[in-house]
């Protein structure tokens, strides 16, 4: 009898073995404080669907299509094309050193120098005590509409963010709607229109002017007239005067000197001082509207607190005018008149249906010329237009129904801020004062913003 392999037995063994094993003992549950929770988020309803400000959102866009090696004619954010006068940026380098938190309601030196603007510039009253200072005007804003209970009234088109801002705050906000045989611009009637409906409703009138996105602005007897609406029913009128100084003649008029009472008169470094980034605005109430004041100072110290102090010492040199000053304002007219009326000129050779600018950098082009034909390549709203343009020729625009204008309306917002302003200012020194649209000064300084404009009336002109 021959023996059994060693392997065969130790196998026979293992399998035995296996079999007087106790079970394996049942899964341990997991406790449950060990398990990972999810947080609990849910958006507030005030912001649920609201997108990114279109404005800041075409400029990342743009910035992407360059970095992918497209040219862009970037004409969709209004920043301004001009350098921060040399003057505010050395005063800003001498202050570098202040540390220290401000005042909440801002630097009692800076208030003094916004009050005497407004004196000097309109003959306006006021004092230290009434002027608030805070992280740009679009926070006052913000601000103004979580104290303020009350409707907002928008004049349609108006600048993207002051219909999101209700929305946010938990506001109603209202459009008026403008039409363009009245160059887009509020009239007392229709003002009037809808104040009647509910004469005690407590409101807030937005006026900006000169105007985003229209470059329109509005005469003294337009603003009486409004003024006259304003008092009959009682409203607080937010005058946004952030272009004031950017007026094209250098002849702003603020409604404040109509309605000085219920006016608060909104303003800032960031279109006239070339200091958009350096985030300054300025609020100017009057003595009726203390207690909203009062009210926005304690929501500024329970949210920025103050802002920078650096900023806040360099933006005294800005407000307290001087020969400096002057010149940096004129000189910066001086190429708005250019630039400006010359897109007008050639969208208008195109078949466009605008005016000319006044103000600021903005024109609002109306293309329902172009519908039939747009139609015919499927297009049929102004968003769609912007895409195919900026496809087909590298413009960026903005449809006008980001500024409140129907979506089927074929309106556009341009914002002609593509050119060096620093070398631009350094050429104005040698245009006469009436001169617009001067070729030779366009082609030195302007040549990329006219040849966006060229690439984009040459697409209108072959649809």
């Amino acid at each position: 009898m021959s023996a059994v392999p060693l392997e065969v037995v130790e196998d026979i063994a293992s399998r035995q073995a296996a079999l007087h094993q106790p079970p394996p003992a049942p899964a341990q549950e997991p406790d449950p404080q060990d398990l990972p929770v999810r947080p609990h988020v849910h958006i507030s309803l005030n912001v649920r669907g609201l997108s990114q400000s279109s404005t800041l959102a075409i400029n990342e866009r743009s910035a992407r299509l360059e970095r992918q090696g497209r040219k862009v004619f970037r004409m969709g954010l209004g920043q301004s094309p001009f350098p921060v006068p040399p003057t505010v940026v050395e005063a800003l380098k001498a202050n570098a050193q202040q540390k220290d938190y401000l005042p909440v309601r801002g630097l009692d030196a800076l208030r003094e120098a916004v009050a005497a603007y407004h004196h000097r510039a309109q003959g306006i009253e006021r004092s230290a005590d009434d002027v608030l200072i805070g992280p740009g005007s679009k926070e006052l804003l913000f601000i103004l509409q979580l104290c303020f209970y009350g409707d907002l009234l928008v004049p349609s088109p108006s600048w993207v963010s002051y219909a999101p801002q209700a929305a946010i705050a938990g506001r109603q906000h209202r459009w008026i709607d403008t039409r363009r045989a009245d160059g887009w611009r509020l009239t007392p009637a229709a003002l009037d229109a809808v104040c009647r409906e509910d004469p005690d409703r407590p409101r807030i009138l937005i006026l900006n002017y000169p105007s985003n996105p229209l470059g329109v602005t509005y005469s003294a007897d337009q603003l009486q007239a409004l003024a006259r609406v304003a008092r009959r029913y009682g409203l607080v009128v937010l005058s946004d005067e952030i272009y004031g100084e950017v007026h094209h003649q250098g002849r702003h008029a603020s409604i404040a000197r109509w309605y000085p009472e219920g006016t608060i008169i909104s303003g800032g470094l960031s279109k006239w001082a070339g200091a958009g980034g350096w985030r300054l605005g300025t609020f100017t109430f009057p003595p009726q509207l203390r207690g909203v004041l009062d009210a926005m100072a304690v929501v500024a110290s329970e949210s920025y607190t103050s802002v920078s102090a650096p900023i806040q010492h360099a933006a005294i040199t800005a407000f307290s005018g001087g020969p400096d000053m002057a010149d940096y304002l004129a000189r910066s007219r001086r190429v708005l008149r250019q630039i400006g009326p010359a897109i007008a000129a050639r969208l208008r050779a195109a078949g466009c249906d605008l005016d000319d600018p006044e103000g600021g950098f903005y024109l609002f082009p109306d293309l329902s010329a172009f519908r039939e034909r747009l139609a015919a390549r499927g297009i049929h709203d102004a968003r769609l237009l912007c895409e195919r343009l900026l496809e087909d020729t590298g413009v960026a625009l903005l449809p006008g129904s980001d500024f409140g204008r129907a979506p089927s309306e074929l309106s556009l917002r341009l914002a002609y801020v593509n050119f060096d302003g620093a070398r631009a200012l350094e050429g104005a020194a040698a245009l006469a004062d009436d001169a617009v649209a001067d070729p030779g000064f366009l082609a030195e300084h302007c040549a990329d913003s006219m040849a966006g404009i060229e690439r984009m009336a040459r697409w209108l002109e072959t649809l």
